[in-house]
């Protein structure tokens, strides 16, 4: 508008469609762009982790901060090796920070399946299962054919109770596990034992754990799509006008 023409709007155009086509092709500027979203995802995933540790009960916090306590000693014991070392030093801190995060999500876990089996009578359900099937026989057609639905449905409720049941004791036995293996380490780091090998280790549980974690996802994932394949839902009773023209029907007839 100053210049009383369109030459440096035109200018600026060209300029932008320079730097559109030129510095998203840098990789300078994807490093940097890697690092933005990098440090985005960093920040979700540990106010998510911040939110499942203030979910869980105060005992299973004491034994994080045990396992806490148990890297940070690991980390002070070997961070007095030689600079040559140091690399593996710094690989065995990632991968104690990726236990301690998959520490607290088999405690979440833990606790998730615990607090359904508390609030869930499975001898109750065996109990209405086992009634259901005996009045079967006495039953009209009708109420018979419900009842069928309902035993599917509650032998369903059965067998979810079962897995997260067996859930509980494999994610309470990889704990343990993990437990062990970092106090194993603990002790070995006192005689500073190669931290390469302490590092091959550690990343041998890092595997079981996601492992757990994995077998926990898929059996909740199976029972999230599980759907009845029945429906309990019954024929609308005939109307008044419906009985009519039915009536009117057969007179004709």
């Amino acid at each position: 508008m100053v210049a009383g023409s369109g030459f440096p709007l035109i200018l600026a155009a060209g300029l932008e469609l320079i730097y559109l086509c030129v510095v998203p092709q840098s990789s300078r500027f994807r490093r940097l762009v890697r690092s933005w979203q990098y440090a985005e995802q960093k920040r979700k995933l540990e106010v998510n982790l911040q939110a499942m540790f203030q979910q869980i009960p105060l005992d299973m916090r004491v034994r994080y901060s045990k396992l806490d306590a148990l890297c940070r000693n690991i980390r002070e014991n070997y961070g007095n090796l030689s600079s040559t070392s140091q690399m593996f030093v710094k690989e065995m801190a990632d991968r104690l920070d990726g236990l301690l995060q998959g520490y607290v999500r088999l405690l979440h876990a833990e606790h998730q399946h615990l607090e359904y089996l508390r609030s869930t009578d499975g001898a109750a359900i065996q109990r209405e299962l086992e009634s259901l099937k005996r009045s079967l026989d006495t039953e009209s057609g009708k109420v018979q054919e419900i009842n069928r639905m309902r035993i599917d449905i509650v032998m369903k409720r059965l067998e979810k109770v079962g897995k997260i049941r067996e859930n509980c004791e494999v994610i309470h036995a990889q704990c343990a596990a993990t437990e062990d293996v970092l106090q194993l380490i603990r002790d070995q780091s006192i005689t500073l034992r190669n931290p390469q090998q302490v590092s091959d280790q550690l990343e041998g549980l890092v595997h079981d754990v996601e492992q757990t974690e994995e077998t926990v996802r898929e059996v909740e994932e199976i029972f999230e799509m599980a759907t009845p394949e029945t429906s309990l839902t019954l024929s609308p009773a005939p109307t008044e006008n419906a009985n009519a023209d039915r009536s009117r029907n057969r007179v004709r007839n």
